[in-house]
């Protein structure tokens, strides 16, 4: 069993991939763009006063949390995959992370499921600020793995030779008279 300071020498390549391309890298962009649009929904609601703007609130979340629940089995199948990802404590601090913004979210879009409009102020703004703080510490840990670590990066190796030009056939050339 490796120790802490071994998982650097551990594969960290992503396992969940689709033609070489992480499956959560490529879903984390849902939930987190529908939580910062449950944010603005909220903001706009207060403002404006406009209905539309409590259903649009209703359904960011709503997404946001389904979106989030699937970019959160991937993100669970590719720590449990790979024993590089599981020795970082990155890796455990981001998924804590991302729990607790699902929690948050789940419990943002049904208090405006159950409640309507009566729910946007004061809890559902309050949950989706903290919504925006917990995708910030996420994102943050989440950015420290692919960055730092290169978790999820396919890195080519370096015995592989460069691929050579291609030869193009020579055009005739006219003259210019």
């Amino acid at each position: 069993m490796a120790k802490l300071d071994e998982a650097e020498h551990l594969s960290a390549g992503s396992r969940i991939a689709l033609a070489g391309h992480p499956i959560h890298a490529m879903m984390v962009t849902f939930p987190i763009a529908l939580a910062v649009a449950t944010l603005g929904a909220d903001v706009f609601w207060w403002l404006l006063g406009d209905p539309f703007f409590a259903r649009v609130g209703l359904w960011t979340s709503g997404w946001g949390f389904g979106m989030g629940v699937l970019a959160g089995l991937a993100g669970t199948a590719e720590l449990l995959a790979g024993e590089g990802i599981r020795r970082r404590p990155e890796s455990w601090n981001h998924a804590v992370a991302a729990m607790m913004l699902l929690a948050v979210i789940g419990a943002n879009w049904g208090l405006r499921f159950m409640h309507g409009e009566e729910a946007i102020l004061p809890w559902g703004l309050f949950l989706s600020l903290v919504g925006l703080v917990f995708v910030g510490l996420a994102g943050w840990q989440g950015g420290k793995l692919v960055f730092e670590h290169q978790i999820g990066v396919m890195i080519g190796d370096e015995d592989e030779q460069e691929e050579p030009e291609p030869s193009l056939p020579e055009v005739a050339s006219s003259q210019v008279r």
